[in-house]
């Protein structure tokens, strides 16, 4: 294990910079979100969860895809070059580390996304364990331990130095490649970190949200449940809940002209919007109830059901804190609990 004080990150991140791209969390507007390192960008790795999750440096939430050129009668297709840059995304928490991997079991899985699966390539991820997790987070529930991220370096803030351990052949290289900065460690003050992350963990409001009765045979029974009825009707059909989440990989492909060439890019969709999957015979789903109990019932059943069991839900907060009707996973999960699940 090592080490490297705080007021040496700098340094670490003109480093990594110097030889492949640097993603990190920077505050612009008093939002924080991931984007591209730059000497002048305000870094801050103190805020718990930014807005947005990192998934954008994997799956982007718009990305070209090939483009048709026309010169006189001639016509050609331009396919957008893959990835072929190494990366970095630094300071991922372990909730939205655990994101990638539900999103790598939908577009790692036959047939594979290339596009997708050209980031997974090329990416290196260093995960922050939670310093002090919030009101909002539940990660735990869905299996997920905020003081040890699962990712290819993990590292832990303790007083005023970052402690760094490489997990993986990525991270024993991006290591290597910065070792310069970084000076031996003892783990005893990493123990008694993820020791104090735990006790706030076992405090959280959430914690405790039971999930019996939600898994990949409960279809049914949830399906026909009339709760829905009584629950959908805040909801204002914005999408905000799906553009914050870390796991949500629905996306919409479309075209754009300029002129002799059309462009064709895929781009962020939302189950909850009245025009998602539509068709030209309509849409399968024509009430805002039935969209509604579409997202909780695809990260709830659907998914485990297809994925020997894992949730398509990391527990991040991130819907508890953003949605302006207070509509929200763990509220959906309590009205089943405490209506039995059928009335």
């Amino acid at each position: 294990m090592y080490k490297i004080a705080k007021k040496d990150l700098s340094a670490l991140f003109h480093l990594i910079a110097d030889s492949q791209e640097l993603y990190l969390p920077v505050k612009t507007a008093g939002q924080t979100n991931f984007a591209a390192w730059t000497e002048d960008a305000e870094v801050d790795l103190d805020t718990l969860k930014t807005v947005k999750s990192a998934k954008d440096a994997f799956f982007p939430q718009s990305e070209g895809l090939y483009t048709v050129k026309k010169e006189g009668k001639k016509m050609s297709v331009e396919p957008q070059t893959l990835k072929e840059q190494d990366f970095v995304v630094f300071g991922m928490k372990a909730c939205d580390v655990k994101g990638i991997e539900v999103l790598d079991n939908v577009f790692l899985t036959d047939p594979v996304d290339t596009f997708y699966a050209a980031r997974r390539d090329h990416g290196t991820i260093v995960a922050m364990a939670c310093h002090e997790p919030e009101e909002t987070c539940f990660c735990k529930v869905f299996g997920v331990d905020a003081a040890q991220p699962a990712s290819d370096v993990a590292v832990w803030t303790v007083g005023e130095d970052l402690f760094w351990k490489a997990l993986t052949e990525k991270g024993e290289t991006l290591t290597a490649a910065v070792k310069e900065l970084l000076s031996d460690a003892d783990e005893a003050a990493v123990e008694a970190e993820k020791e104090a992350i735990h006790k706030i963990v076992e405090k959280l409001p959430y914690m405790n949200l039971s999930l019996e009765g939600w898994n990949g045979d409960a279809l049914t029974e949830k399906f026909d449940s009339p709760i829905w009825e009584e629950l959908y009707k805040p909801c204002l059909a914005c999408g905000t809940c799906t553009f914050v989440c870390p796991t949500c990989q629905c996306y919409d492909i479309k075209d754009y002209t300029a002129g002799n060439s059309v462009s064709r890019y895929r781009c962020w969709d939302s189950c909850m919007y009245s025009d998602f999957t539509m068709m030209a015979h309509g849409n399968n789903r024509t009430s805002q109830m039935q969209r509604f109990r579409q997202r909780f019932m695809h990260k709830l059943v659907y998914y485990p059901a297809n994925n020997d069991g894992m949730y398509s839900c990391v527990g991040c907060g991130r819907c508890v804190e953003k949605c302006p009707s207070a509509l929200n996973i763990v509220k959906v999960v309590k009205a089943f609990q405490n209506q039995g699940g059928e009335k």
